[in-house]
């Protein structure tokens, strides 16, 4: 929170990486590579809760293991290589039951 202001902060990663597959649960310095984005997002003091849109079961089992929860999954619409960033936003955005003030958008 900043000024009173409640920060959420979501992450894209879906299953389908076009050119590195399955980029997002590759192993960087030891840890898949979405377990940076959400260290860095849980360790911020700045970042009150964290949501993750992704249509894989291996990145909800990476989240759960670093004690983020998803509460829905991206739709196969929303998966593919065509799919816009904008629309992912916007589905998370009404899919979350959670009011807040500021959105950030880690990718």
């Amino acid at each position: 929170m900043i000024n009173n202001k409640k920060i959420i902060a979501l992450i894209p990663a879906r299953s389908g990486s076009q050119r590195l597959k399955n980029k997002n649960i590759l192993k960087f310095h030891r840890f898949p590579l979405i377990t940076w984005t959400i260290k860095a997002a849980t360790q911020s003091k700045l970042i009150d809760n964290i949501f993750i849109s992704t249509d894989s079961k291996k990145i909800i089992e990476i989240a759960k293991k670093n004690n983020v929860i998803i509460p829905f999954s991206r739709p196969a619409y929303l998966s593919k290589n065509e799919s816009k960033i904008e629309d992912v936003i916007i589905y998370s955005l009404n899919k979350m039951k959670e009011k807040f003030d500021i959105i950030l958008l880690l990718q």
